[in-house]
């Protein structure tokens, strides 16, 4: 069976992934682009950029395992779009006519509208559907390659409240919020199923990766 796999999740040192506040003018609330800057630095990312440059350490590693053998991905409704964004038909997302997924990409909301072709090989599907159903139907889609867990943080805690997760790599990043979204709360004991290994690296990061044991 394909994996259920998460990549450069970023949190605070108090386990916020986004900011409060968030708004079309500000996608991360009050945490702005401080949660990511480590993935802006890297060569991978200038390269996506079309610039020179970059990063080519253990960051830079670690970021490029988002894309191989992925096949489809699941987000939620709040990384989809700004708080509203079910009510503006015009609404596509905030990645432009190309989006960065290029596979059948599935959104969890109440508000389903039609699928929405985009460039690169994206189409977004709106499902009201459970974690374990939303992962059965973008295994279907995948086609045996696995599938990405895109975020944002409640999302990711309902796949692993399930167990639903096979692979999750969290960005921990030398910042404290103090208010937002938080990723951890509810999952008191999530180490015993998973092997947990961490590498810190120059940037100050802490990249932590969970394997589930019972796979």
């Amino acid at each position: 069976m394909s994996l259920a796999r998460v990549h450069n999740f970023s949190v605070s040192l108090d386990g916020f992934a986004t900011g409060e506040g968030l708004s079309r003018e500000a996608p991360f609330g009050h945490a702005g682009e401080r949660l990511h800057q480590w993935m802006f630095a890297t060569r991978w990312w200038h390269e996506r950029s079309g610039d020179a440059g970059g990063t080519s350490g253990a960051d830079d590693v670690f970021v490029r395992r988002f894309e191989p053998g992925i096949g489809a991905e699941i987000m939620g409704a709040g990384k989809y779009g700004y708080p509203g964004w079910h009510e503006d038909p015009e609404w596509k997302g905030w990645w432009g006519p190309n989006p960065p997924f290029h596979t059948p990409t599935f959104v969890l909301t109440r508000h389903t509208r039609p699928p929405l072709a985009m460039e690169g090989g994206t189409t977004f599907h709106f499902l009201d559907a459970s974690p374990s159903d939303a992962l059965k139907t973008a295994r279907e889609a995948a086609g045996g390659k696995d599938v990405r867990i895109g975020g944002g943080a409640t999302v990711i805690r309902e796949f692993l409240a399930a167990r639903l997760i096979d692979h999750l790599h969290v960005v921990v990043v030398p910042i404290v919020l103090g208010r937002g979204v938080r990723l951890w709360d509810g999952l008191e004991g999530l180490e015993r199923d998973y092997a947990v290994d961490t590498v810190t690296t120059s940037s100050g990061v802490t990249h932590l990766t969970f394997e589930h044991t019972a796979r």
